[in-house]
């Protein structure tokens, strides 16, 4: 036995245990049935892999006999089907095209396509069994949350690909796939956040809404818990701790942006922005230390934007396209120092801007070093800004606690600046 042989029993087998791997997932789906109402079980899932496994081998030899194997074992499924659908008052459709699926990935798992039949298999058994989850989830769907589902599938799934990958514009500084990116990717970190918001609700209390809400816009949920905290009427170490759950969550989220949009930037910024997260975190972890010694009144939910409204994503993107024109210009006239001034500068009140602005950047414009330090300063002064507007909101005698942290996160990032410039000059 060769080794082209061993190769083509393993594949066989394969087909073989994917189709039971589904078969075992609709077996104890079905297993309170009565006998003779399931359409197949462990035994015929397993089978219509080997068949499909079967045809895929013996295509190389005879793609006719290989065709009329797959259509056969397809028209036994649909047959099936069929007979079951007359016996009984309701049948789902599902068993069939499972069947169908699974005898296409055995087909896959021995015509050098072994991964993706595994991948498609375990994909097609994680969603039959979350069917309860999945059919939770429709439930509590209202009907204008499903138009913004299929609204955001729109601008992610149809109008994204058709957008051509390429510079427009003066300085080639538009790229209308690029740009449309920013929409799709506010859009889907709005989406996330609301989910979050949703499910955890105000009953989770004000750090699970607030880290949801950072998730959107941490500026918003500073300012929203800091007009709370003026008011003097709920746990201020509470509140305190939500606003440095709101900056450690940006801190984590912007790292993401980067290492996505930017990620020669990213191990420099990384050294600067992971200290100022874990200080934010323990931050976090300090006043809830202090909260717990307190009795807790019923906090608000912090308010999430509609993740579904477009204008935000569109004004974002409006202003990237501003942003990275002037900053073409500006480096076309200026130089880095120039540069890293408008970013810095645009970056205090929308981080996500200057990482896209970067992003956009033609390759080798900024050395990594230079890309991370310029990423960082308006990453810094974001956080000031928000220091600034929690003592603004929040009145100094009680915005002093929420500024603190924020403060103290960007001086342990700082912190590490000078050892960054040391390793640049080595």
């Amino acid at each position: 036995m060769g080794a082209t042989d061993i190769d083509t029993i393993g594949a066989i087998g394969l087909s073989l245990a994917l189709g039971l791997l589904v078969g075992i997932q609709r077996g104890w789906a079905l297993r309170n049935e009565q006998p003779g109402s399931r359409f197949a079980g462990i035994r015929t899932f397993g089978l219509l892999g080997l068949a499909g496994g079967m045809a895929g081998v013996i295509r190389s030899i005879d793609g006719i006999v290989a065709a009329l194997l797959l259509a056969a074992a397809a028209a036994l499924v649909l047959l099936g089907y069929a007979a079951l659908a007359r016996r009984a008052d309701k049948v789902s459709g599902t068993a069939s095209l499972v069947g169908l699926l699974t005898l296409s990935c055995g087909f896959l798992a021995t015509t050098q396509q072994a991964t993706l039949a595994t991948v498609l298999t375990v994909v097609i058994t994680l969603v039959l069994a979350m069917r309860p989850q999945l059919h939770g989830w429709i439930k509590r769907l209202s009907e204008a949350e499903v138009n913004a589902i299929a609204r955001f599938a729109l601008i992610a799934m149809v109008i994204l690909p058709l957008l051509p990958d390429r510079a427009y514009g003066p300085f080639d500084a538009w790229n209308p796939r690029q740009l449309w990116m920013v929409v799709v990717m506010v859009s889907g970190f709005s989406f996330a956040g609301y989910v979050a918001s949703k499910r955890l609700g105000a009953s989770r209390g004000t750090i699970a809404t607030a880290g949801a809400g950072a998730m959107v816009s941490s500026t918003a949920v500073t300012a929203a818990l800091a007009t709370r905290l003026r008011n003097g009427e709920e746990s201020a170490p509470i509140l305190v701790a939500g606003i440095a759950t709101a900056s450690t969550v940006m801190f984590l989220r912007v790292l993401v942006l980067v290492a996505v949009l930017a990620p020669f930037a990213f191990p420099a910024l990384a050294m600067l922005v992971v200290p100022a997260a874990l200080m934010s975190a323990l931050a976090t972890l300090w006043h809830l230390r202090i909260a717990m010694r307190r009795p807790v009144q019923p906090a608000e939910e912090v308010a999430v934007r509609n993740p579904f409204d477009i204008l935000p994503a569109l004004g974002l993107m409006a202003l990237v396209m501003v942003l990275s024109l002037v900053s073409r210009w500006v480096l076309h006239r200026f130089g880095d120092a120039g540069l890293a001034t408008v970013l810095a500068l645009s970056g205090m009140v929308d981080v996500d801007s200057a990482i896209i602005t970067m992003g956009g950047l033609p390759s080798g414009t900024l050395d990594a070093r230079t890309a991370g330090l310029v990423l960082a300063a308006p990453i810094m002064l974001n956080t000031l800004f928000k220091a600034g507007a929690a003592i603004s909101l929040a009145g100094w005698s009680r915005g002093w606690r929420a500024a603190l942290p924020l403060v103290a996160s960007v001086g342990v990032g700082m912190l590490m600046l000078p050892i960054l410039l040391r390793q640049a000059s080595s």
